[in-house]
């Protein structure tokens, strides 16, 4: 389930699609959105905007192994796909104020959508941001969709020392165990398209095993229009893929039913992280 290759073998899928995905192949998944202070970042549903602490405000918790299956241990493991021969897509959506001006009325379509298709997805919360609005859980839980970690705060991860981004990790686990208990057994981590080894050596520390990367990126992100990532993802997906997409943006709510149109023709069935690699 892991390694590099399912990746490349994506990304060449994805660089046929377009000059325009060519040139955006280098960038990390959320890595052009703005960072979680931002004031329009945070302006949901025409609240006032508020900042988000500086990560440097943060502490690990003293207590790992909350949530599902989180047992403190050495590294975690990365995994971009789930097994080749079994015909399942993870479609993932990461949810939290790295959207500039993110919608809430977005988030129940999107939502609404995977529950009416019976399309289940697994969303990558930030932790801050969904203790903020944590009236959504029910909603994001009530079709058979997955919470998983996405940081307490989305910074670029790569460009914090080890403490700081123990706490990021720490912060949005102890969130998601206090709002929805029998969830958040992945991490993934923010700014960067796949985990470095001191993000896994931190992740494994915080009783994560597995920390999901991903193979098939359509850049949804960069606004391209519903056509583009229908095309990007149709280009990328094969069995056992984990697909990265973000709520927020209306391009990639209207590609959400496309999409599931099209891997459901070609033989596959979207589900859950969590089903695509057990």
């Amino acid at each position: 389930m892991t390694g590099t290759n399912g990746r490349d073998l994506s990304r060449r899928g994805f660089l046929a699609a377009g000059p325009a995905a060519a040139a955006a192949a280098g960038l990390s998944a959320c890595a052009g959105s703005p960072p979680a202070t931002s004031p329009a970042a945070s302006a949901v549903a025409g609240a006032p905007p508020t900042s988000a602490p500086s990560p440097q405000t943060l502490a690990p918790s003293p207590g790992a192994g909350t949530g599902p299956g989180l047992v403190p241990g050495g590294p975690a493991t990365a995994v971009t796909h789930g097994p080749r021969d079994r015909p399942s897509v993870a479609l993932t959506f990461h949810l939290g104020p790295h959207e500039a001006g993110q919608d809430l009325g977005l988030a129940h379509q999107l939502l609404a959508d995977a529950a009416r298709l019976g399309a289940p997805i697994t969303v990558f919360a930030v932790g801050q941001w969904l203790d903020e609005h944590r009236d959504l859980v029910p909603t994001v839980l009530a079709a058979g969709n997955e919470l998983a970690n996405h940081t307490q705060t989305h910074p670029t991860l790569t460009a914090l020392p080890a403490e700081q981004v123990a706490a990021e990790i720490t912060g949005c686990r102890d969130v998601l165990a206090r709002l929805a208990p029998t969830e958040g057994r992945y991490f993934r981590p923010s700014g960067t398209s796949s985990a470095t080894p001191l993000i896994l050596t931190e992740a494994g520390s915080a009783g994560y095993r597995t920390v999901v990367d991903f193979d098939v990126d359509p850049l949804d992100y960069t606004s391209p229009g519903a056509d583009a990532v229908v095309a990007r993802v149709r280009a990328g997906v094969q069995p056992g893929s984990i697909v990265s997409m973000h709520f927020g943006y209306p391009g990639t709510v209207a590609a959400f039913p496309r999409i599931v149109a099209n891997l459901r023709a070609a033989g596959l069935t979207p589900v859950t992280v969590h089903d695509v690699l057990v």
